[in-house]
């Protein structure tokens, strides 16, 4: 395939710290590239600069000579009286069309993007809007390689599978940075995980997330091998050094001068190899036994003439994960309201135990206070947290939370989205509680985050109510999904039955069947195609070539775990990312051929 674009050597710093350095790798005409890695890696720093919006400190890019780009930001901007179909005209801009040319284009671009009102002025939009409408913008200037930065954010799931099927076989390229990992395994090809722990600065590998997983395994497991020799070879030198060495003769200089390097590279390997999850602590219960934290009986409301809910009952109980799922505009967030007590239903009652504890994260963080720096946030009035019953400083509360001792003195407006996110978490983790509400926390978060976040609400013993478009993460957590938007509202086992009794909902009906005709004579059937001779050969010859390639993926896996492998980082990506899903991929494809084969012979 043809190369789009190349980096070489590109480096990056912000704020005098270096986020990624020396990295080179290439595009290719029709990759679809997921990027990921952890908060302040410099994912939106990489995807900008490869799109032609940002700069870096070092390295070179280049691209292919006419090469059409085209960028959708985490954030929307859209003038102020512009509707729908100016924002989409004026996408437009500079492109070889006429006036009747882009109109056509423009009716398209509105029907994909399902606008229900093209007069509608786009900065008015809700979230999930904008970002179709920012992402159909640049669909129309049918771009070569498509950046695309966390695009599934504020979408809801409707939205997500709306994406999904734009990207499962598209015309063009693209980079994507999401941690959503069910949107990873459904349309990239090829991860890319942009991460200090890699020697490279990062590790791709081709296939889909859970191709992704198997290589991280074994790359982490020959670091921790390459630790143990580092340390062995450590402490025989160390022992040499100890013993009184001198640098008198070139032979000895030239030992000492290798062990300083034994020790540098072991000093390099453990910074790589303490990768640990982002944070690490869990949602503080109250411990309070009541059966029947809050029961909402034939709940509605209106807002602005048009319905949202009805007859709606609900019970939260300790133990209870409720997810809640529909579209923008559904009234997922007005229901929430309802059960916190800031707004009433218009029918229906709620009653809430004694001094129930509820705690909310809002996903728009108004809980933070941007003046503030994380320590104040964290810890107003010392440096000590009280945390279940025990104090942490609040340097190490911070810590386990995939924060720098160096930013304690930071200004909360000037954190990234996901250090945000991590903060208004980790306040929340303080306050002891009987029921979570939690809206949209996934936003923005690395997927270390996403899986300490994801363990803490698996393990709080209160009510748990989570609004995400994360399909992940509400399989993973909830034990129970109420779904508002679809008519009455519904309640299912998890977001899977949902999914299924939807799929079941909108499959065709079942043809009648036409009554039976006379039967008439029936012609002899042909016989099937027998084997051609090179066929009955390749038969007799196919367990010993699958054997064959068998041995060649057990081979390939033995030389990952060798030591000269495992310190030599470049080769050690070079098999897991090319030549194990290529040797994986001929065994599947014998298989296939074999089964083919014994069809056509029977």
């Amino acid at each position: 395939m043809a190369t789009l674009l190349s980096a070489q050597g590109i480096e990056a710093r912000s704020g005098g710290r270096t986020l990624f350095t020396g990295l080179t790798f290439g595009i290719e005409d029709g990759e679809r590239l997921g990027l990921i890695g952890p908060n302040g890696a410099g994912k939106s720093t990489l995807l900008k600069a490869l799109a032609g919006s940002g700069q870096l400190s070092g390295g070179t890019i280049s691209t292919r000579r006419g090469l059409q780009i085209g960028y959708v930001a985490q954030d929307e901007l859209f003038e102020g009286e512009q509707t729908v179909e100016q924002a989409l005209l004026a996408g437009l801009a500079g492109m070889n069309q006429d006036e009747t040319e882009k109109m056509i284009s423009v009716e398209i671009a509105l029907a994909q993007g399902g606008f229900p009102d093209r007069n509608q002025k786009a900065a008015l939009l809700s979230g999930g809007w904008k970002k179709r409408l920012a992402i159909v913008q640049q669909l129309l200037r049918e771009p070569d390689v498509l950046f695309l930065d966390e695009p599934t954010n504020h979408l809801d799931l409707k939205g997500v599978e709306w994406l999904e099927g734009i990207l499962e076989s598209p015309a063009f390229a693209f980079v994507v940075i999401t941690h959503d990992r069910y949107f990873l395994e459904n349309t990239t090809t090829k991860l890319m995980d942009l991460n200090s722990a890699y020697a490279e600065g990062f590790l791709a590998v081709k296939g889909g997330y859970s191709d992704f997983l198997e290589a991280k395994s074994a790359y982490m497991i020959a670091l921790g091998r390459k630790q143990d020799a580092l340390e062995s070879t450590a402490k025989v030198e160390l022992a040499w050094l100890r013993r009184g060495a001198r640098a008198r003769s070139t032979k000895a200089k030239g030992r000492i001068e290798d062990a300083g390097e034994v020790f540098a590279e072991l000093d390099s390997v453990k910074r790589r190899n303490a990768e640990k999850l982002a944070m690490e602590s869990g949602f503080s219960a109250s411990g309070r036994q009541t059966k029947e934290l809050l029961v909402g009986k034939n709940l509605s409301k209106t807002l602005g003439g048009r319905e949202l809910f009805a007859g709606l009952d609900l019970v939260l109980t300790p133990g209870l994960k409720l997810g809640l799922v529909g579209e923008n505009g559904s009234g997922k967030t007005t229901l929430l309201r309802l059960l916190m007590g800031t707004l009433e239903p218009d029918t229906g009652t709620i009653k809430r135990a004694a001094s129930l504890r509820t705690i909310f994260f809002s996903q728009n963080r108004a809980e933070l206070d941007p003046n503030l720096t994380l320590r104040e946030s964290l810890s107003p009035a010392s440096d000590v947290i009280n945390y279940r019953e025990s104090t942490i400083h609040v340097t190490g509360w911070a810590k386990k939370f995939g924060f720098r001792e160096d930013q304690l003195g930071s200004k909360v407006a000037l954190l990234s989205g996901g250090e945000q996110a991590r903060l208004a978490i980790a306040k929340l983790m303080l306050q002891p509680a009987d029921l979570l509400i939690l809206d949209e926390p996934t936003n923005d978060l690395d997927l270390a985050s996403l899986g300490s976040l994801e363990e803490g609400m698996e393990s709080f013993p209160g009510a748990l109510i989570l609004v995400s478009h994360d399909r992940f993460v509400l399989d993973k957590v909830c034990n129970q999904v109420l779904v508002l938007g679809e008519g009455a509202p519904n309640f299912y086992a998890d977001y899977t039955q949902y999914t299924e009794s939807r799929a079941a909902a909108l499959a065709p009906p079942p043809k009648e069947k036409a009554p039976k005709a006379v039967a008439a004579p029936v012609a002899p059937t042909a016989p099937k195609a027998a084997l051609t001779a090179s066929e009955r050969r390749e038969l007799s010859k196919i367990e010993e070539t699958i054997f064959a390639a068998e041995e060649k993926v057990a081979e390939i896996e033995a030389k990952m775990l060798l030591p000269e492998i495992a310190t030599n980082a470049a080769e050690l990506q070079r098999l897991w990312g090319e030549e194990l899903p290529k040797a994986k991929a001929n065994v599947e494809r014998l298989y296939a051929r074999w089964e083919e084969l014994e069809a056509k012979q029977a």
